[in-house]
């Protein structure tokens, strides 16, 4: 009997769940389904799931017609320069985690200091540095300030503080540079902090829309995310043309979170032992 109890139970929430990530993955969906619809298709009462003429006009029309080229070409370099930034705080949190140095616990502190400070209270000191600098409306002056992070170096520093002195130390002995240690066995050895940070920095760096609009003056420099804006503001009836706009923005971070699930899970397991 109690097995039979266990078994229904195991039943009833697997329905359960089933149902909630039914609901949950239904506007996402639907956003993808009406990306390909006609315009009028769209604004019909009661809304329909599926096209009933699929179209690519609205993708052709956001590259074509309203500068989704020049948007997506400018995200893809921030998520590119922000990852170099990923190594950056990887270094830094190596150095945290596995050497002695004089005012290393000052430093660390004040690294976890400056993520009790909200984003937007440095925004107008660091607008204001850029300004000085000359890099208002450049691409330089909108990933410059997001290149490093102090969660980011955090989790890389409690990550490697678990990793085996020994394996250093006998790499040291074998004639093995601090360099090649580095990128050689601590990289490798943190592939799940790393696809767990890569996420993380993509979806940071993709999903990038206040700063870049404060930086920046000209469309030439504008992200997905601001251009996403432009296009509800200027098309605020065409829902076809602001769902594929919003495809564009929601599908890639789904497919990078699929690839990388795997890392994830073995960050999650080998935390877990730790």
């Amino acid at each position: 009997m109690k097995k039979d109890k266990m078994k229904i139970d195991k039943i009833i929430v697997i329905i359960l769940l089933t149902i909630g990530g039914i609901l949950m993955l239904t506007p996402f969906i639907w956003m993808i389904f009406s990306s390909f619809k006609h315009a009028n298709e769209a604004m019909l009462v009661p809304p329909t799931l599926f096209p009933q003429v699929p179209t690519l006009e609205n993708y052709i029309k956001l590259f074509e017609e309203l500068n989704f080229l020049v948007y997506l070409k400018n995200t893809l370099i921030v998520v590119a320069i922000f990852f170099i930034g990923l190594l950056f705080n990887a270094m830094a949190g190596y150095a945290f985690g596995k050497f002695k140095f004089p005012g290393k616990k000052f430093l660390f502190y004040m690294v976890l200091a400056t993520m009790m400070i909200p984003s937007q209270v440095t925004m107008i000191p660091v607008y204001l540095i850029l300004n000085k600098m000359g890099l208002i409306n450049t691409m330089l002056g909108i990933v410059l300030p997001g290149l490093v992070g102090a969660f980011n170096i955090f989790l890389f520093k409690q990550f490697m503080g678990g990793v085996p002195n020994e394996l250093m130390e006998a790499a040291r002995i074998d004639g093995a540079g601090e360099y090649y240690i580095f990128f050689k066995l601590i990289i490798p050895i943190s592939k799940p902090i790393l696809a767990v940070q890569g996420i993380l920095t993509f979806i940071a760096g993709w999903n990038n829309f206040l700063w870049p609009l404060i930086i920046a003056n000209d469309e030439k420099f504008y992200t997905l995310s601001v251009g996403l804006s432009l296009l509800k503001g200027q098309n605020v009836t065409n829902f076809a043309l602001q769902m594929a706009g919003a495809s564009i923005m929601v599908v890639p971070i789904m497919i990078i979170f699929c690839i990388f699930q795997k890392h994830i899970m073995e960050g999650f397991v080998t935390s877990g032992i730790k």
